[in-house]
């Protein structure tokens, strides 16, 4: 089923409608995603999320037909982080504002399957803005989110986890996922994961495959990802789906996750706040005090999401974080 423009539109109306919260935001300060979101350690699942998604053969396909991916795999970056910040840092309008620019850019990946793929055959229809695809992302970075929070912070309590997927379905209704097209609860979520994981929809192809080489052997960013990160992201993939990639996760890798597990959450303890925490969270901290956003957090804006503030209601960058 695609998302159609009205439905889309339908969506954000529900998210313009409901009750305000602290910052004229989708989600407020007191929520366990601002909670989750902040923090820097979920830049550790960055690789985990990517593959999940290049394994929908649609995503992978969808991908491989944008060039500039690896002509430009760092603005890719700062467009993805950007989106997903803006969504959950964001004011409302500046949340939907940056929906509707991902809305338009779906709406525009729209072609045929090169090969047969899974259950896709070749010359099948793909689009981007399909509940199936759409919900599918949205999973991998919840799940994905969760679980690289846990790397380095202490894991959230059975409540907390309902009260974080009852946020995420509010912010689904960004992508333009009907609310019933969603699991009802913690539970149910990861039953679906856990079905997807070993579903022949997720099934890695020629171009998810040629994508993954390029991007962890450092092909298409010029330097690849430390061993200890490929190591760590190996790990959180299902045994098929890590096979299928070709990603090596022999006694070495083991070997490097493990002493990963170990340093990592030693040397993000001892991080100032300031560099625990994402800009975007900074700078919405800084909106609610009713403050500019401060230089370094400016500074810390440009290497997560390549602007110094995030986008404005307008589509372009304001002038103050409280503007």
């Amino acid at each position: 089923m695609i998302v159609s423009e009205a439905d889309f539109e339908q969506r954000l109306e529900e998210v313009l409608s409901a009750p305000a919260v602290a910052g004229d935001g989708v989600l407020g300060p007191d929520s366990v995603m601002w909670r989750v979101h902040r923090e820097a350690a979920l830049f550790l699942g960055a690789g985990r999320a990517l593959l999940l998604q290049l394994a929908h053969p649609w995503v992978a396909a969808g991908i491989a037909e944008q060039s500039k991916v690896f002509a430009d795999p760092l603005g890719r970056f700062h467009r993805t982080f950007g989106i997903v910040y803006t969504m959950v840092f964001g004011t409302r309008g500046q949340a939907v504002a940056v929906a509707r620019r991902l809305y338009r850019r779906h709406a525009a990946v729209d072609g045929m399957m090169p090969e047969t793929v899974g259950p896709f055959a070749a010359g099948s229809r793909f689009r981007a803005n399909d509940v199936e695809a759409l919900r599918w992302v949205h999973a991998t970075l919840v799940e994905t989110a969760m679980m690289s929070y846990g790397l380095l912070c202490p894991p959230l309590s059975a409540a907390e986890r309902e009260q974080y997927w009852r946020e995420a379905m509010r912010f689904a209704r960004l992508f333009g996922i009907p609310h019933e097209a969603l699991p009802q609860d913690w539970t149910s979520f990861k039953a679906y994961t856990a079905t997807m994981m070993e579903s022949e929809t997720l099934t890695v192809g020629t171009a998810a495959r040629d994508i993954a080489r390029r991007i962890f052997s450092g092909e298409a960013t010029w330097i690849g990802p430390p061993r200890w990160f490929t190591a760590l992201t190996a790990e959180m993939l299902p045994e098929r789906l890590r096979s299928g990639f070709g990603l090596p996760y022999g006694e070495r890798e083991r070997r490097a996750a493990a002493r990963a597990r170990i340093w990592l959450p030693r040397a993000y303890a001892v991080l100032p706040g300031r560099l625990r925490t994402v800009g975007p969270y900074q700078e919405a901290m800084a909106r609610i005090g009713g403050h500019e956003c401060p230089p370094l957090t400016r500074l810390l804006n440009r290497a997560w999401i390549g602007q110094p503030l995030m986008p404005a209601a307008s589509g372009t960058p304001s002038r103050h974080a409280h503007g």
